[in-house]
């Protein structure tokens, strides 16, 4: 499935969207060596964005024609993330201007690596992006 919104670092990041549906949104990465830390496993910045993305994605799904913009967001890293990842959001709460979502990222295994909740605004997207 392909992203609706061209988003050029997405694109770079090698993000596959899987599910954009009913308040949810899953999404395929295997992080490419400049994504990992001194350790070698993925960096959390890189975890932040895809999860950002999915949560985006989760809160959008319900209306695609939306855009939204993130307020703020909090991660938390429970373990090391490496090999094929999952990043799934899901929208907990919606208001006319606003998102409340969650999401994680498991590993190959279905273990959780990240888990985050974030606020969206829903805005509308510019014309070339309708």
């Amino acid at each position: 499935m392909d992203f609706d919104l061209e988003i050029p670092f997405v694109r770079h990041l090698g993000f596959e969207l899987v599910r954009f549906a009913d308040g949810e949104a899953e999404i395929a990465w295997t992080p490419r060596p400049e994504h990992l830390n001194f350790m070698g496993v993925a960096h959390g910045g890189s975890l932040m964005t895809v999860l950002d993305t999915a949560l985006a994605h989760a809160a959008r799904s319900l209306d695609p024609a939306q855009g939204v913009v993130t307020i703020e967001m909090k991660t938390s890293f429970m373990q090391p993330a490496s090999g094929p990842l999952r990043a799934e959001g899901r929208l907990m709460h919606r208001t006319r201007k606003m998102a409340f979502v969650e999401g994680r990222v498991m590993d190959a295994q279905g273990q959780v690596c990240a888990h985050a909740t974030g606020t969206f605004r829903y805005m509308t997207r510019p014309a070339a992006q309708s």
